[in-house]
């Protein structure tokens, strides 16, 4: 007899092993229809299994349908093998690699004689719904993985061989089968192809082989699928606003930044952009002054034995820039922390002088794939609105709950109020006991308990060095972005000698705690570009004011008018060319300046302004005083 306890709390009794299925069925034919999966086992122990799954002892057990997370994680999985199924009809030299789920999708890797085309994606695309239609049944076996390595050598497979050959030889390995496309995958997947029906594919991008730059570049086709034909439509749309967001579209459009071949992951900023950066960079200062943060300033090449005490040298290196003098190897830093570390250090410290707050803008290279880098949101050189809080272990918690309110108070002013927060938990490859990670992952979770907020953990995705806070932001299209983050560290203070002399009189190695609100200041931007879609809000705007003349006659007191709003610390730009106003207008209007000023003969004799606000919306004739008044207030409430 098999018991089998279903998440309302009530049970099923079998006279024997029953599978999934067979469970939904007897629940009801509705159900029985809907299952894509099933969820064996409680809470972070419980896994997803095929309907074919058998269960022979009590267990407990929730039917999986599209309507779960779970379920479009295994459409979305079994959609990439839909793919996979139908380039292998269409082109049958192609070999398959890797397909796995991604945020929103799935991609697959294939390598083939020659690019696949638009024109090959609009029919693969009609091959998938043509097989999808087939509703033919997936099935799964379990082969040796010897025998598993000749069945893929045997039918020409050989990057499925070699995945396979490197893994222990005394395991076995799945394998799905639907019609004639057979494919190496743990699983599960849905039942038959005809669950999959809501799907497209979006582009064809280069991959290497294992990520490796010295390995086969192959190709790897993008893939998003849904529960509903609803979400799929929804979800398109967002692709094709976030198009018109793209902050690279916008940075040549607007004139802010660009990169180029000579500078690959390296960011050129045009005056313009220059002023986002600064009224962004200013704005985080403020917030280190009023927060207690002294600002410093540290070296950006420093001899590679630090990096080797800090850790970074075996943990890290493989991102790193390295370079030589003299006989000596220099790292550029990668990150501010123990640059901060040295400049603690740098004299006697004692529990009475805790907690030390440094701040820094401070400047950092790494060595991102070159296949990585995208525009200014993944670049190679990058700055950081970057802190360090050097503080006793009592102190941890106020210092926490602390930043929690500046982060979100922070995020509030640049326009995002959608904030999700994470805790990164300890990586497979990290530094430090067990019992340590133990400790500051539940000091985190203490913290954020006393701030009184939920969290979501991400196992193995914190730093080698800490365990951390992160916060993910979600912007005006829905997508989300991971900002902040606040990690505690007593592994780098401690490898690098901090120390201080505690109420006991014996040396004690401090609390680190790193922090950043913006982070990359590269990144951040190219975020604020896409959320507000280059509409900056007139506090962040690189220019707030443009002011027309109608002909050429208001040329001179334009002039005055723009020296007047600048020595009221405004970024101000005239128009006097000889071109009809309208003309000028839309060209401003393009450029989403906030406010437009245009004087004709009438405002140049009463001394005033036509004031036009974004988006074509008159706001009359106003005195000067009065429109830098009210632009003023725009300012201090960040609007």
């Amino acid at each position: 007899m098999v018991s089998i306890e279903l998440p309302d709390g009530s049970k099923k009794e079998f006279p024997g092993p029953v599978t999934v299925a067979e469970v939904a069925a007897s629940i009801g034919a509705g159900l029985a229809k809907a299952a894509l999966a099933g969820r064996v086992g409680r809470g972070a122990l419980s896994r997803v299994v095929d309907t074919s799954f058998v269960i022979d002892h009590d267990e407990r057990l929730a039917i999986v349908t599209d309507k779960d997370a779970h379920g479009l994680e295994v459409i979305r999985h079994s959609t990439a093998h839909l793919l996979a199924y139908a380039v292998k009809e269409l082109f049958p030299d192609a070999q398959v690699t890797i397909g796995p789920v991604i945020e929103n999708g799935f991609y697959y890797d294939f390598s083939y004689k020659r690019p696949f085309t638009t024109e090959d994606l609009v029919a693969i695309e009609a091959k998938m719904t043509e097989l999808a239609r087939k509703d033919e049944k997936v099935e799964r076996r379990v082969l040796p993985r010897d025998q598993a390595v000749d069945h893929f050598r045997g039918i020409g497979e050989a990057y499925k061989a070699e995945i396979i050959a490197g893994i222990p030889a005394n395991q076995e390995v799945s394998l799905y089968r639907e019609g004639a496309f057979e494919d190496l995958c743990r699983g599960p997947h849905v039942p038959s192809t005809g669950k999959l029906r809501h799907f497209k594919l979006m582009k064809v991008a280069g991959a290497y082989w294992r990520g490796d730059h010295r390995n086969e570049m192959l190709q790897r086709i993008y893939g998003t699928a849904w529960a509903t034909k609803d979400e799929l439509q929804q979800y398109l749309q967002r692709i094709e606003e976030a198009e018109k967001r793209d902050h690279r579209k916008l940075g040549r459009e607007l004139d802010l930044f660009h990169v180029q071949e000579e500078g690959p992951g390296l960011v050129f900023w045009h005056p313009k952009g220059w002023a986002i950066w600064q009224a962004v960079e200013q704005y985080m200062r403020g917030v280190y002054h009023r927060s207690g943060y002294q600002e410093v300033r540290a070296p950006q090449v420093l001899d590679v034995s630090l990096w080797q005490k800090s850790g970074h040298w075996d943990n890290y290196q493989e991102n790193m820039f390295f370079t030589e003098s003299e006989k000596r190897t220099y790292a550029l830093k990668p990150m501010n922390c123990p640059g901060h570390v040295q400049i603690f250090k740098h004299g006697l410290r004692s529990y009475r002088d805790l907690p030390i707050r440094y701040g820094e803008f401070g400047a950092c290279h790494r060595n991102e794939p070159s296949g990585g880098l995208h525009g200014i949101l993944r670049v190679r050189g990058f700055t950081q609105d970057d802190g360090h809080i050097f503080c006793m272990e009592e102190q941890i918690e106020a210092e926490v709950t602390v930043f929690h309110r500046q982060a979100l108070a922070v995020y509030a002013d640049f326009g995002f109020t959608d904030i999700r927060i994470k805790i990164a938990l300890r990586p497979d490859k990290r530094i430090g006991s067990d019992e340590f990670w133990d400790r500051t992952e539940e000091m985190l979770r203490r913290a954020l308990r006393a701030a009184g907020v939920a969290w979501e953990e991400l196992p193995g995705e914190g730093a080698f060095y800490a365990p951390k806070i992160e916060y993910h932001l979600r912007d005006a299209i829905g997508r989300t972005w991971q900002l902040g983050t606040m990690q505690i560290d007593f592994m780098m203070p401690g490898r690098l000698g901090a120390e201080y002399v505690g109420e006991d009189s014996a040396r004690h190695v401090p609390a680190m705690l790193h922090r950043a609100i913006v982070g990359s200041m590269e990144r951040f931007i190219g975020i604020l570009i896409e959320h507000h879609a280059g509409a900056l809000p007139a506090w962040l705007a690189p220019i707030q004011v443009s002011v027309l003349t109608i002909t050429e006659g208001q040329a001179e007191y334009a002039t005055e008018l723009v020296k007047t709003l600048q020595k009221q610390g405004l970024r101000v730009e005239s128009d006097l060319r000889n071109e009809k106003i309208t003309y000028k207008i839309r060209e401003h209007s393009l450029q989403k300046v906030p406010y437009i000023l245009v004087v004709g003969d009438k405002e140049k004799a009463n001394g005033t302004v036509a004031v036009r606000a974004r988006g074509n919306h008159d706001l009359g004739v106003m005195s000067v005083a009065d429109f830098a008044s009210k632009l003023g207030t725009d300012i201090a409430q960040k609007l």
